[in-house]
Formats: structure tokens, sequence, C-alpha cells
């Protein structure tokens, strides 16, 4: 079974890391939530710009008989100060949270250079100058859904990869509901705990602890599709109705443990 894109890296000092690829749900929501820092800080500049302006070009009409001309170069030079801001927001956070801009944060991902090492200046820049293609005209969702590194085009060219914060996550240290424990009771009986391996196992649990990391949606989807390769791992032949994925995966990772233990103890 495969739950999160997983990639191994050889590092300049030939350490082998394995990292979870961050994925286009948790992408796509740390990029809204910067578009909605990034438009609340914009429109603040073009506030402050216009008062500026009506104050620069009835001073310069005193002077001069007409502003015209100068309202032109006050647009162009607003145009290009907000694309400045559009680009250095991204290039001033990701270099000094080292890959992360507030949206990021947020979702725990991160950017990394192709061989693991912090992203730098050239790199943020680089990713930053080519977002407006990758955004606008969609070419990075094409890119990060059907390549194997999920990167976008400012990824490729930058060489950096977009990852899951790794992050330390007690053994069991997530809830699990009643109705799990019942269901766990009936796995025992009906499904065939031993064809699940230990791989098998790992990726339910890894699941459990990190769902609420998801995105509502994608948290959906990937317990849907883990629930339906858990089911046939084994050999079940219908799960109970009104069961959802959620609290299936649960029942599977209780019973699991349960006959482990039983297997321990030569039961």
């Amino acid at each position: 079974m495969k739950l999160f894109n997983k990639i191994r890296l050889q590092t300049p000092e030939s350490v082998e890391l394995e990292l979870t690829l961050a994925g286009i749900g948790n992408r796509a929501y740390a990029l809204m939530v910067d578009y909605l820092y990034l438009t609340l800080i914009q429109l603040g500049i073009v506030f402050l710009w216009f008062f500026a302006s009506i104050y620069l070009i009835g001073f310069i009409e005193r002077l001069a008989g007409s502003g015209d001309r100068l309202q032109l170069w006050l647009i162009a030079i607003l145009l290009f100060v907000l694309f400045v801001i559009y680009a250095g927001y991204f290039v001033f956070f990701e270099v000094l949270w080292q890959g992360q801009t507030p949206g990021k944060r947020r979702v725990n991902i991160r950017v990394i250079r192709d061989d693991g090492r912090p992203c730098g200046m050239q790199q943020a820049s680089l990713r930053a100058l080519l977002r407006p293609v990758d955004d606008l005209l969609l070419i990075g969702v094409g890119f990060i859904v059907f390549g194997k590194r999920e990167k976008r085009l400012g990824d490729w060219v930058a060489g950096t990869l977009v990852i899951q914060e790794e992050q330390a996550i007690a053994e069991a240290n997530f809830s699990l509901s009643q109705t799990a424990h019942s269901l766990a009771d009936d796995l025992l009986e009906v499904g065939d705990l031993s064809l699940l391996t230990p791989d098998d196992f790992a990726i339910v649990r890894e699941y459990l602890q990190r769902r609420n990391t998801l995105t509502s949606k994608a948290k959906v989807q990937v317990s849907r599709n883990l629930a339906t390769q858990t089911k046939r791992a084994i050999a079940l032949e219908k799960v109970p109705q009104k069961v959802t994925a959620e609290v299936f995966l649960e029942a599977v990772y209780i019973a699991y443990q349960e006959y482990a233990s039983r297997y321990r103890q030569g039961r």
C-alpha cells in the first residue's frame, strides 16, 4: 500500500534521507493562505500609493500645469512595486524561515534543495520568478500531479523539493473512537490480520498520526483509498454499514495490535 509519496535523497555528506513529499493538497492550501496575506499587503500599498499620488499630482499641476505624464509613470511604478512585493514575499520568508512561508508553516511543509540542504536566496528567487507562470497558467498543477517528485516548473529550474515537515510523534498520541474498539473485536473474527504486513500497519498508523495535517478533502480521499486497500489486504469481504473509512482504519489499528499481542504470547 502507498499512502504518502516518499523520496530518498543522498546528502553531500553521504547521508541517506527518506522524506515525505508535501502533495498537491497541502501545497494548494498553503498557497491560499500566502495569497490571502499577500493580497492584504498589496491592498495596503495600493491605498497608500493612491493617496500619495493624489497629493503629488496636485502639487505638480500647481507647478507645471499638467500631471498626465506623471500619472502614467506613477501607475507603472506601482505595478512594478506590486510585482516586487509579490516575488519578494516568497523570497523573504523562504530564506528567512529556511524554506517556509506563513502558509507553508501553517500546514507544516518546507522547501529544500534536491540534495536535502536548506533553500537559499538563489533557489527562492528562481521559484518566485517562475511562480506567475506556474500559478496563472496552471502549469505547476500538471507538473506536480503527474511528476514523480511532485515538482512545479519553478522547482525544476531551482532544483528544489517541497516536503512534509517531519515532526516527532509519540506512539498512539491520537484519539480512537469507541466505535473503532467495538469494530476491532469483529475484525479479529472475520478478517485475516495475519495477511497485514508490518509495513501495511505502519502506513495505517502513519495516516492516523498525520490525518489532522491534511485538508478535509484530502483526508476523505486518502482515508477511503487506504481503507479499500486495507480491506483487500486482510481479505475482508464487507465492512459494516454506517462505518466511516476513518473509523475502519482505527479499528484495523486496534485489531492488529491485539493480534500481534496474541501472536507474541503464543495464543
